[in-house]
């Protein structure tokens, strides 16, 4: 019999279901993450938090189920979405907390590129609103904090961003977590 792993990546916590053929629960899990607040109206996460419980909650549901990795036909993912990280391109390593997407930190960008009459650009080349909720404006607040963020080494180009740097989604960065790190081949081994 094959079954299906679907993962939830939420704002409070990560849980796992496996379904049988049947559309059974089969087995289930699930564990809170710890919430930040660094200052008012900025809510953060911890992206390995994030990628931990994400992977436990997976293991714990096949291990209820009472089958293994093997008996996983299918995972279906649904996550935080524009909840922003991070991470440095040859390591994988996030280099600052998850951004939430409910936090209002990079609202003062938005209001910056307002001010600067962008907003119709913006909409007709993204089809969205200049918001904090949305994630190009995360990006900007982390790298405007994070120390070498842009530039980590001398260069003479102004694209290195692209070279050093990564951003995404925690779903994306749990993608990213897969290619070759050894914890994260250690942490799904059945």
């Amino acid at each position: 019999m094959t079954f299906v792993l679907a993962l939830d990546q939420g704002t409070t916590g990560s849980a796992a279901l496996v379904f049988d053929a049947a559309g059974a629960v089969r087995g289930s899990a699930d564990r809170e993450i710890a919430q930040s607040y660094p200052a008012s109206g900025h809510v953060e996460h911890d992206p390995d938090e994030i990628f931990a419980t994400t992977v436990a909650v997976g293991r714990e549901a096949i291990a209820a189920a009472g089958i293994g990795a093997p008996d996983v036909a299918a995972i279906g993912i649904t996550n935080q979405r524009e909840t922003t990280v991070v991470w440095e391109r040859a390591t994988g390593r996030p280099i600052h907390p998850a951004v939430v997407w409910q936090s209002r930190a990079s609202a003062g960008i938005c209001e910056e590129l307002r001010a600067r009459g962008l907003e119709t650009l913006v909409r007709e080349r993204t089809g969205l609103v200049i918001d904090a909720y949305f994630s190009a404006t995360k990006v900007r607040w982390i790298l405007d904090r994070v120390g070498g963020a842009m530039f980590p080494t001398p260069c003479t180009r102004s694209s290195n961003i692209q070279t050093t740097c990564a951003w995404s989604s925690p779903r994306r960065w749990s993608a990213r977590s897969a290619n070759p790190s050894p914890s994260f081949k250690a942490a799904t081994a059945a």
